[in-house]
């Protein structure tokens, strides 16, 4: 990353992303605190049928969960949601602000996520100020038809290529393609169903982070 200014780091390479329909029924809160309690430290916020003040108290609690456990928060296009509850960021869409606008009013010391949906929208955007962008959807997976077929890998390796920030692979990611991804380039994983679908919640997020550390190690 080159974007002047005091750069909050974007060290954490799996990425829980939220969506309280995808928890079999359970409460979103008590699954995330087993996610971070088993090691997760970042998470985006993403209810987006949700009004405004049930969204606000459910992000609030959500950040005393990630301080308690040093991790961090991003909240989904809601700049005024993150600003409400001192979130460490927002997640940006290609229809949300623009990523120089929420760079202008955020200033460098948080940060912002950006889901892209080709190689040419990772690279604007980090163009334009990002932190990071999530690319996808790289395999098949439900929560992810609406934005088109599967990208697959190929995408992955040029916006790997091309952007100077981390790039997060998204859609149908399993501790068994972490490795596939990463290999591809991708700095790490964006999950949901994954995580907030699994029996087991703690289990799920060990697996998905041992994954990645076993790619860095090259096995």
């Amino acid at each position: 990353m080159t974007r002047r200014g005091a750069l909050p780091p974007v060290d954490c390479a799996l990425y829980l992303v939220t969506d309280r329909h995808q928890t079999a029924g359970r409460p979103l809160v008590a699954l995330l605190r087993e996610a971070l309690g088993a090691g997760l430290r970042l998470v985006q916020l993403r209810e987006k049928d949700l009004p405004t003040r049930a969204l606000l108290e459910l992000a609030r609690d959500v950040r005393a969960l990630t301080r308690e456990h040093g991790a961090k928060l991003l909240i989904n296009d809601r700049l005024d949601i993150a600003m409400a509850v001192e979130a460490d960021g927002v997640h940006l869409r290609s229809d949300s602000l623009p990523v120089a606008v929420v760079r202008r009013l955020l200033g460098p010391d948080h940060l912002i996520g950006f889901s892209a949906h080709s190689v040419d929208e990772a690279v604007k955007a980090a163009c334009e100020g990002a932190d990071f962008a999530v690319l996808g959807p790289v395999y098949e997976t439900p929560s992810k038809r609406r934005y088109g077929l599967p990208i697959g890998l190929r995408p992955i390796e040029e916006a790997a290529r091309r952007c100077r920030i981390p790039v997060l692979a998204i859609g149908g990611i399993t501790a068994a393609r972490a490795g596939e991804v990463r290999r591809a380039g991708a700095f790490g994983v964006a999950v949901i169903s994954s995580i907030l679908s699994a029996p087991g919640v703690a289990a799920a997020t060990g697996e998905l982070l041992d994954a990645i550390v076993a790619s860095r190690a090259g096995r």
